[in-house]
């Protein structure tokens, strides 16, 4: 659906956490919160041990103390890189969020990744990745591929830059050097976009930060 619409300002009680992805910060995510900030929203841009626990853990932990830091929001987003988008749907399937507004994922391995099938049991990997990155795969009883379809409203920007070539020798094409854009992808979905972004570096670019903002204010992707 083509939109000219410019995204408006966010009301002062529109409250959104962003979740950075495996063995990231997020600091990785101050360009993103900074641009919601300046759109009127209240970030909780929240740093979690993404290599410390399992999913389910890590979801119950992160999420429940950054929502703690919206108790007055009238409605709460979500703004996720990566496995973060994976947390928010472990949470969202044992949880309700009251006020639960949109959510959007950048890069999020919905259907997992090839690259954990391919290098999960080389050396070094979990030591690496930890718990939660064994837990990314694409197959079936893998964590992403047993939560299920979206039963909220979701906006996913996936990327179709790598680089890393040896990584994206493991992927389905097109892919962006960690997650293909098909893995992207999950049933009940609202709407989903690619961008010639890398999977590292999507949440700074400029038009991944826009196409952010406008499906935060209308559900939908600008094309």
């Amino acid at each position: 659906m083509m939109s000219v619409l410019l995204p408006v300002k966010a009301s002062a009680k529109e409250c959104v956490v962003l979740l950075h992805g495996l063995a990231r910060s997020a600091s990785s995510l101050n360009k993103l919160a900074a641009a919601l900030d300046k759109h009127g929203y209240h970030c909780i841009n929240y740093n979690y041990p993404s290599t410390q626990a399992d999913i389910p853990t890590l979801a119950e932990q992160a999420i429940t103390a950054a929502l703690s830091q919206c108790p007055n929001a009238l409605t709460v987003h979500f703004v996720t890189h990566s496995m973060g988008g994976i947390l928010v749907r472990q949470y969202l399937s044992q949880h309700t969020v009251r006020n639960l507004g949109r959510v959007v994922m950048l890069g999020p391995p919905n259907q997992g990744s090839e690259v954990v099938d391919t290098l999960r049991d080389m050396p070094g990997f979990q030591l690496i990745n930890g718990p939660a990155g064994m837990q990314l795969g694409s197959d079936k009883m893998s964590v992403p591929n047993r939560l299920g379809p979206a039963n909220f409203e979701l906006g996913v920007i996936a990327g179709t830059r790598s680089i890393n070539w040896i990584l994206s020798t493991m992927l389905p094409k097109p892919d962006d050097g960690k997650v293909s854009v098909q893995s992207t992808k999950l049933e009940g979905m609202s709407d989903h976009i690619s961008l010639p972004v890398t999977h590292p570096f999507m949440m700074n670019n400029r038009q991944a930060i826009a196409q952010t903002l406008h499906f935060l204010t209308y559900g939908e992707f600008s094309r």
